[in-house]
């Protein structure tokens, strides 16, 4: 056998059906995730301090809850553009939003009232949420991931508002 014929054989045996497995596995798992931005709905943001939630937005309806500077309750429509949208959903796949624990508060004993925050993505067939308190003591990176994707939610809100 040549050396030509040799390495054919080795790429009809051995690479060609590797990169099928490859296209057919990946193309499972691609078609089978659980989170797509085709079956997005919509963003529930709700923060305050310990339990009293009375900051909320929720892109649905695009209702916009907030205190203001004077501690006035202000209730605006923000609509988010499915551009924002589409980049909120690629940051949590960034940042790993689908892996944190959906309960990452801290002691509530305590009597201390901290600020939390509670993010919730809305899909077709399941939901992700989120409830944060700024003083959690567990996994650090899990804390900051969570802490970086709330900032960017109120960031885009923030933008669609000015707009």
């Amino acid at each position: 056998m040549s050396d030509r014929s040799k390495k054919i054989f080795l790429v009809i045996c051995i690479i060609v059906p590797f990169l099928l497995y490859c296209f057919y596995y990946y193309s499972q798992m691609f078609k089978k995730a659980p989170f797509r931005f085709s079956d997005f709905e919509s963003i529930v943001l709700k923060y305050g301090e310990g339990n009293d939630l009375i900051n909320q937005f929720d892109s649905e309806t695009g209702q916009y809850q907030y205190l203001n500077t004077r501690d006035s309750l202000v209730t605006d429509t923000v609509r988010l553009r499915k551009d924002d949208l589409q980049y909120l959903h690629g940051k949590a796949t960034q940042l790993g939003f689908w892996n944190l624990p959906d309960d990452m508060t801290g002691d509530t004993t305590t009597g201390n009232k901290v600020a939390r925050f509670y993010l919730q993505y809305n899909y077709k067939e399941k939901s992700k949420e989120v409830t944060l308190d700024t003083d959690f003591n567990g996994n650090e990176k899990m804390r900051d991931a969570a802490k970086t994707m709330v900032d960017e939610v109120m960031r885009v809100i923030n933008d669609a508002r000015d707009r």
